[in-house]
């Protein structure tokens, strides 16, 4: 029903920022909860951010409390990751996905995400 597709992924050095787009097509876009996971390599896929329906509430990963920032824009079928003082652990394939009020749950392909000297 969902189709998400993740850009703005690439090569940042440690302390560097960078931010992740994700475009929504398909549904209602602010009918959905959006989620940004990540999957590190050798690692699980891992909670990273969530947003509300209304990008009034958030939640965060405690490893990325005070460093990213998620966003959305409904009317652009949007969802944004801004992600601040880098570290070489935050190395990871970064997916996006959407949320219904029934818990489908929707994913993007990932975009990776390199820190590195």
């Amino acid at each position: 029903q969902v189709q998400l597709v993740e850009s703005g992924g690439g090569l940042v050095q440690p302390g560097g920022s960078l931010t992740l787009s994700c475009v929504a097509s398909g549904g209602t876009f602010s009918n959905y909860y959006m989620d940004w996971f990540r999957q590190a390599p050798g690692k699980e896929r891992e909670f990273v951010a969530t947003i509300g329906t209304s990008g009034i509430v958030t939640n965060y990963a405690a490893s990325v409390v005070g460093r990213f920032t998620i966003t959305r824009d409904n009317a652009k079928n949007m969802v944004y990751l801004q992600m601040n003082s880098l570290k070489p652990e935050d190395t990871a394939v970064y997916y996006c996905s959407a949320r219904s009020v029934d818990d489908m749950k929707y994913w993007g392909k990932g975009t990776l995400v390199t820190v590195s000297s």
